[in-house]
């Protein structure tokens, strides 16, 4: 379900990280993993395990997309291209990064209004909690799973879930 009459989140506009459109239309028909990611948090390491994520699923139809996001504590301070440096440089990512975006409050994207009402298996639903909290989006276009920050992108159940969607 999605908070907004059952449009998909893959309809809203965000710029990417580099400029122009993120185009996020063009993932219709895939299972999208959407992250809200920071270079200068505890849980950063998490990139290794979404790029393998991305590798190991992307010619099934499937892609990471990180939002990065400064709310919490600042630990997302740098500009686009320090950003995508740090990314390319650090963690070899691959997958795509859509422009800084805020994921709570009065200014919070569009984007995110339409993932925030998906509860994760614990029941949570509402404001993001902190970086690295992960949603998954169906071939469908609608939210299917949410995931807590420190669930591990290589876990168990992230896994089963993205196969799920890849096989359905």
């Amino acid at each position: 379900m999605t908070t907004d009459s059952g449009t998909s989140p893959l309809d809203v506009e965000i710029g990417a990280l580099k400029g122009g459109s993120a185009d996020l239309p063009q993932y219709a028909g895939q299972a999208v993993l959407i992250v809200n990611v920071a270079s200068k948090c505890g849980l950063t390491p998490q990139y290794t395990g979404l790029e393998k994520l991305q590798e190991q699923y992307a010619a099934q139809g499937f892609t990471v997309l990180g939002v990065p996001c400064n709310q919490f504590l600042g630990q997302e301070p740098g500009t686009a291209e320090e950003i995508a440096e740090f990314c390319s440089a650090t963690y070899g990512v691959s997958f795509p990064l859509t422009e800084k975006a805020e994921v709570n409050g009065d200014a919070r994207h569009p984007l995110y209004e339409r993932l925030v009402g998906f509860a994760d298996p614990e029941g949570h639903t509402g404001d993001i909690r902190w970086n690295f909290e992960k949603f998954l989006i169906g071939r469908d276009g609608t939210v299917v799973a949410r995931f807590s920050p420190q669930t591990e992108p290589e876990s168990a159940e992230i896994v089963a879930a993205i196969e799920a969607q890849l096989a359905g």
